[in-house]
């Protein structure tokens, strides 16, 4: 092959390539914008039962275009808390199904679709740009999208086609020829590594179906590939795992147990079942379809077999992963691969704030139990010390993946969630500061060996209670999405400040009277000033959930 040949196959192929994966993703990043409210949705009719897991995988992958990314929200999902194991691996299996949806979609070009992909795109870009409707905007990101992959498959296929190159090309891959089972092995190999090096099985089904419609490869050899990335795909659950919880990488392996255990048990029949796909669909039919259906029938008829034995497959794992111990370190879960999943991981991003809110509801709890007890409690002190520098790291992870997330296309309402929710990450942060500063005081208190005197205590006890309650109440709204909080939460905030201001003039009547020592009565102001603060950081979050900028 001459090096100008050779600079002809790698531009076409490169960049036709190049088109397919953009094309693949602004046709998922318009799907999620146009159907991003359902797709949270359906995260929680995953957790009814595993047909119904199984579905929503199939659903949101068909969506999103990747089973990949699917895997990983699904690991996410369990770190996170949304999902139990056997949910989530419902979700993975169904994003098998999910993922065949590419095949079918390039399948359409028997239709000599791809003949009008740079006109599809074309016009979609036209309407994207000018359009100021937000649902019209995505639909023509999702055409634009659609035309990019076709018009993309067929920039690699005039590559493939080329005579001098063609005729290079069919002699190399004469070796992979499918037809018998040492070939099978080879394709299916060949697929596998193929998939796992790009992370892509999208990507390489793309390239498959060009191969085989520029006549280079046979039906039986694009079967065989289709057979191999169906294992090469699970690698990205599998990295994605690495440092997720237990039940995380439990997902993980199940995901690759379900496609290597199905590949198995097919491959001896392989070649009955690519001869009743012919046979179903006739010898004459275009090779794009009959790889489609391959790849759908194979994977639908796994979870057939497969899924009644869940529970089977959930005990094998458990088995595999055994438990470890917790240790209290949490940090988020978020991947940032998730990012390619703007709609679902904004429900990721949310469940770490929730973890904000209960970590300083605990802070709160143990701070009350702390400043009570007359003896002194190293452990208890030091957990309220660590999960403030933990609400620390989860602040700016928070922050780095929303960043992130809203760097691509995303629509207005995932825009505005993503700025809510680094807004209320940052008010559960400054809480555990000053639930922190608090604790700070009575160890300062206690190491000049100093009291306060019990009505002083009982002071602020009391308004450690209510700040405490009307803490719990806003939470609950955070997590409600409770629009209106608002009202009630101002009218409390005000009798916290104006109980904290006769606490002060109390105070400072004991001060005058020479009741209270100088040192300490800076102290106990001090703390008077830090639950005033913790209600004004409160009050914040429930103007965030009620809408007010």
């Amino acid at each position: 092959m001459s090096i100008d040949m050779l600079f002809e196959l790698s531009t076409k192929l490169i960049g036709g390539l190049g088109l397919f994966l953009l094309g693949m993703k602004y046709m998922s990043e318009g799907m999620q914008a146009v159907t991003g409210k359902r797709l949270r949705k359906m995260i929680g009719v995953a957790t009814t039962n595993r047909v119904a897991a199984c579905t929503v995988g199939t659903v949101i992958t068909a969506i999103i275009q990747s089973s990949s990314v699917c895997s990983v929200m699904a690991i996410g999902f369990v770190n996170a808390g949304l999902m139990n194991l056997t949910q989530a691996i419902g979700v993975i299996i169904g994003s098998n199904i999910g993922t065949t949806f590419t095949a079918w979609i390039l399948s359409l070009e028997a239709l000599k679709i791809g003949d009008y992909g740079l006109l599809i795109l074309g016009i979609s870009a036209f309407v994207f740009m000018f359009s100021k409707s937000e649902k019209t905007r995505y639909t023509a990101l999702s055409l634009l999208g659609i035309g990019m992959v076709f018009y993309g498959m067929k920039v690699m296929s005039s590559g493939f086609k080329t005579p001098e190159i063609y005729d290079i090309l069919k002699g190399f891959f004469a070796t992979l020829n499918g037809t018998t089972y040492m070939g099978l092995l080879k394709c299916a190999v060949v697929g596998c590594v193929a998939t796992m090096i790009v992370q892509s099985s999208s990507a390489t089904t793309g390239v498959t179906m060009a191969l085989a419609t520029a006549n280079l490869i046979n039906y039986n050899t694009a079967a065989g590939l289709v057979l191999g990335l169906n294992i090469g795909t699970t690698i990205t659950a599998v990295l994605a795992s690495i440092n997720s919880c237990t039940d995380g990488k439990r997902a993980a392996y199940a995901h690759v147990i379900f496609n290597v255990v199905g590949t198995l048990w097919l491959f001896p029949f392989f070649f009955k079942y690519t001869a009743g796909i012919e046979h179903l669909l006739g010898a004459d039919a275009y090779i794009g379809t009959k790889i489609a259906l391959t790849h759908t029938g194979f994977n639908v008829i796994n979870t057939i077999v497969i899924l009644p034995f869940m529970g089977y497959l959930v005990k094998a794992v458990t088995y595999l992963v055994p438990e470890k111990k917790k240790i209290e370190h949490h940090l988020t879960y978020l991947d940032i691969r998730a990012i390619n999943a703007p709609a679902l991981g904004i429900v990721q991003s949310r469940d770490q704030v929730f973890f904000m809110a209960d970590s300083v509801q605990g802070m709160m709890d143990r701070l009350k139990n702390v400043t009570q007890n007359t003896e002194k409690d190293t452990a208890q002190e030091n957990k309220i010390f660590q999960r403030e520098d933990v609400l620390d790291n989860v602040q700016k992870e928070i922050f780095v993946f929303l960043s992130k997330l809203v760097a691509g296309e995303v629509s207005q309402e995932v825009s505005i969630d993503a700025h809510n929710q680094m807004r209320l990450a940052d008010e559960y942060e400054s809480l555990s500061d000053y639930i922190a500063h608090v604790l700070k005081g009575h160890i300062k208190l206690r190491e000049n060996e100093l009291a306060i005197s019990d009505v002083g205590q009982k002071e602020l006890l009391d308004l450690h209670t209510k700040v405490a309650s009307y803490i719990r109440k806003i939470n609950i709204a955070v997590k409600e999405n409770d629009k209106n909080i608002l009202p009630w939460a101002s009218a409390e905030g005000a009798k916290i400040t104006s109980l904290m201001k006769q606490y002060r003039e109390k105070h400072l009547e004991r001060v005058v009277s020479g009741e209270v020592d100088a040192l300490q009565s800076l102290v106990f102001t001090d703390l008077l000033n830090q639950y005033r603060r913790m209600r004004d950081h409160a009050k914040n979050i429930a103007e965030v959930v009620a809408g007010e900028k």
